[in-house]
């Protein structure tokens, strides 16, 4: 199963996060299949706090990736989830 999870860089009491899609049973500090964005939470404009790639996110979310708590709690403050959750119902409807 593939997981959207957070990998921690930066120096100590630094923190910056790259949020990629990895194979669950494996380490975090394996390799991932795909970079989709960024979270630097030291950084004080929300704008600039996460960056993430649109298209990759949907394409791993339509294709079955299960986001860990944290990451979908930070999709969900960058408003991204409830975006995927519309395109998701509007496909339905169609």
């Amino acid at each position: 199963m593939v997981k959207l999870k957070l990998k921690r860089l930066g120096a100590p009491h630094k923190p910056m996060y790259r949020i990629v899609a990895m194979d669950s049973r494996k380490t975090p500090q394996s390799s991932y299949l795909e970079l989709i964005g960024t979270y630097q939470p030291l950084i004080q404009d929300e704008e600039k706090q996460v960056l993430i790639d649109e298209i990759k996110l949907f394409k791993w979310l339509h294709q079955g990736a299960q986001p860990t708590e944290k990451t979908l709690a930070i999709l969900k403050k960058a408003k991204l989830w409830q975006k995927f959750v519309d395109s998701k119902n509007h496909k339905e409807a169609i």
